[in-house]
């Protein structure tokens, strides 16, 4: 080649060098805008809808509750509240609010938008998943759950004795036996048939909004500053429990002039429309592509937020979002595809992380459809899944095998196995089963999981592994993120993939999801014993006793299996090390306002 073509060639590599568009980590320092991959597309922006990790995520970044959290430790710390007080008893929380604490419009956050928003979040129009966190608050049971008649005479609770009696005469003229009468009457059989009046014999009927006061629910705003919260029972992870997103606050005049007050899908949390209180506010949300939140210059403490913006990208294929990491495109991923996590950790293992998690990866079962309506065969498909093979060679991260529900060392409980793999008791029960039902083999069965290389592998694997060892056809059904959630909300499934991340650092934040008409149990399934068990550990002080209770309830869920441990999770992620002030812990939060970007 002659030179002077070979000095043109340089010339055409130097401008196209010089050209190429520099990466988002690249000016990710300069600029201080944070990229993450975010998993799937969230259902909803609005914190007493939401419902994934992924939404939690984005909501943190709007939005700020009563309290914050320590980075590192996650020790509660001052949010909205600059201070409280607490009853000797230990039931009431008296909570003083920062008079410099912005709405993104400008409006001043009082107490009254807790009262507000804690009144929305537990209204039984709304239909909360979540409004079971707020049963914590005196009387918050009576008001998501409870029945009226038509004359608003009657307050009850599910499977509780009337709370309030406007027929006065008539009750007390009833013996004890007459009582119990009346209050089995007025149980509903189920969300079709409703009980009627003892005394005015019209149908009972939901709560609705007006009758907070009457039911005089634990959540008072004693002056536009100042905030009263009243328990049922003492609870050593309250101010823990603020910090997660069904407690943070709404802005009751946005969500009033939306509609949205009891209906879904307004549009009140859309970027020209959203108003919230946390460190930055929604500038973008492009379905499917990316959302983008910026610095609030309301936010009480501004001067902390080192970031301008975070930019997160719902990106489902976990391969597709390794890539992306790859190229430079992200500095933090939601996860690590298993078979690339042996790579970096040869490659990059400063940039792999391994982190403990408190959550569990299970399946659930629809405890009414058929053959999971029968224990035998749910319990033989828990015993039949080979666990340490499949996370040494399908998951291959460090995963746990889960043969229990709960984490090990949730809150200072560690249920222990609760069951194991056995292939001969599996093979058992089903024979038992088929003889029985007079049947040769069990009807096809049908797995259904959300859109994600993961989840189709373990399901593969569990998939191959019922037919092998118990001759089970199995056939999946993979769904797009939005769909599988409102198929697992109306119970159209058979099984279900599903994962618990804890809310809090203790062992109730995921045995409570199991009691009967739970917002997440989904399952149809029903034990007055452990409902019982959770019940009483509510109301426990002594700790011992509280975590034998749990015990109970681990040994409860191991025999009637309505859900199906697999592993206990470990946070893998890759993240560049220019991102500062991300500290690994136990429930996976980072505080933005922490968060910053150095080279």
């Amino acid at each position: 080649m002659r030179p002077e073509r070979l000095f043109s060639l340089f010339l055409a590599c130097l401008v196209l060098a010089c050209s190429r568009p520099t990466s988002n980590v690249e000016t990710g320092a300069r600029d201080q805008v944070l990229h993450l991959g975010n998993g799937a597309e969230p259902q909803s922006l609005d914190p007493h809808i939401a419902t994934s990790v992924g939404a939690n995520n984005i909501l943190s970044s709007l939005l700020e509750g009563l309290m914050s959290e320590h980075p590192k430790t996650l020790e509660p710390q001052p949010g909205v509240a600059e201070s409280w007080a607490i009853s000797k008893d230990r039931k009431t929380y008296t909570f003083t609010l920062r008079k410099n604490a912005k709405w993104s419009n400008g409006d001043t956050v009082t107490a009254h938008d807790f009262v507000y928003s804690y009144r929305r979040m537990l209204n039984q129009e709304l239909a909360a998943q979540y409004a079971y966190m707020l049963h914590i608050f005196k009387n918050g049971r009576l008001f998501n759950t409870g029945r009226k008649c038509a004359g608003g005479l009657w307050l009850l609770a599910k499977d509780a004795p009337p709370k309030q009696v406007a027929h006065l005469d008539e009750w007390a003229a009833l013996n004890d036996a007459a009582r119990k009468k009346v209050i089995a009457e007025l149980q509903p059989a189920d969300e079709e048939v409703k009980g009627a009046c003892r005394f005015c014999d019209t149908q009972l009927q939901s709560l609705d909004w007006k009758d907070w006061d009457r039911c005089e629910v634990g959540v008072r705003a004693i002056d536009n500053h100042t905030l009263e919260l009243k328990l049922e029972n003492p609870t050593p992870y309250f101010l823990e429990l603020l910090n997660h997103y069904s407690f943070w606050p709404v802005h009751p005049g946005t969500i009033e002039e939306f509609g949205a007050r009891t209906k879904r899908g307004t549009g009140w949390a859309l970027p020209e429309n959203h108003v919230g209180n946390g460190p930055f506010t929604l500038e973008e949300w492009r379905i499917n592509a990316r959302m983008v939140v910026k610095k609030s210059p309301t936010y009480w403490d501004a001067k902390t937020v080192k970031l301008s913006g975070i930019c997160f990208y719902p990106i489902e294929s976990v391969d597709t979002e390794e890539r992306a990491f790859r190229s430079s495109f992200l500095h933090h991923t939601q996860t690590v595809p298993p078979h690339r996590i042996e790579y970096h950790r040869k490659k990059n293992p400063d940039l792999l992380h391994l982190d403990t998690y408190l959550s569990v990866y299970f399946y659930r079962f629809n405890t009414k459809k058929v053959p999971l309506d029968d224990v035998r065969v749910r319990r033989a498909l828990a015993l039949s899944i080979d666990r340490e093979a499949l996370v040494k060679h399908v998951l291959k991260a460090g995963q746990q095998p889960a043969y229990n529900y709960t984490p090990p060392g949730t809150g200072g409980f560690t249920a222990g196995p609760q069951f194991g793999y056995d292939l001969a008791k599996a093979k058992q029960l089903i024979a038992d089963y088929l003889k029985e039902k007079s049947l040769k083999e069990l009807p096809e069965i049908e797995l259904k999981y959300n859109t994600s290389e993961s989840h189709q592998k373990v399901a593969e694997a569990i998939q191959n592994m019922w037919r092998k060892e118990l001759g089970i056809n199995v056939v999946l059904d993979n769904q797009e993120w939005k769909v599988f959630l409102k198929t697992v909300e109306t119970q159209d499934y058979v099984i279900a993939r599903a994962g618990w991340v804890g809310d809090y650092n203790d062992p109730n934040t995921f045995m409570d999801m199991w009691v009967t008409d739970g917002g997440h149990n989904n399952t149809g399934w029903s034990s007055k014993r452990y409902d019982e068990l959770i019940e009483l550990s509510a109301a426990e002080g002594n700790k011992s006793k509280r975590l034998k209770y749990f015990q109970e309830a681990e040994k409860i869920l191991a025999s009637e299996m309505p859900m199906l441990p697999i592993y206990f999770y470990v946070r893998s992620s890759l993240r560049q090390p220019s991102v500062k002030g991300w500290w690994s812990n136990v429930l996976d939060h980072h505080p933005y306002k922490h968060v910053y970007l150095e080279d």
